[in-house]
């Protein structure tokens, strides 16, 4: 089966209220589209991790971010091929959140967090930050 090396932001920061909040977004193309997702993207030959989210928050969303620490690698089989995600914590550092590829977006707080239909392999992610926003 195919192998698919992916990077993943959970991006957080805090509301007006000064609540914890994370940054979901729906896929706007190709074969989930429509599935709400942490934004991020593959991995490219000579990259590490690191460097490909951030090249891949630039691209998606137009902002810079710092990317913090590992929060868990995921592995899920899909019908087609295996993805292997690295989901990081990540804060904004300057720009302001453009969809250039995604549908929608939505800041959530920790109990709305099973409000939009998350893809498959993101729900996993879901389960291993609850306890730690």
């Amino acid at each position: 089966m195919k192998i698919v090396k992916v990077v993943a932001a959970v991006i957080r920061s805090v509301n007006e209220k000064g609540e914890p909040i994370i940054f979901a977004t729906q896929r706007g193309y190709g074969e989930f589209k429509g599935g709400w997702e942490f934004p991020g993207g593959k991995i490219e030959d000579g990259e590490t991790p690191y460097e490909a989210l951030k090249r891949e928050i630039k691209e998606e969303l137009d902002a810079e971010i710092s990317v913090g620490d590992l929060i868990d690698t995921i592995e899920y089989d899909y019908p087609t091929f295996h993805l292997s995600m690295d989901c990081f914590w990540a804060e904004i550092v300057s720009g302001e959140l453009v969809l250039n590829e995604h549908d929608d977006a939505k800041w959530l707080i920790k109990d709305e967090l099973n409000s939009v239909e998350w893809l498959p392999a993101d729900i996993s992610i879901i389960h291993s930050i609850e306890g730690k926003i």
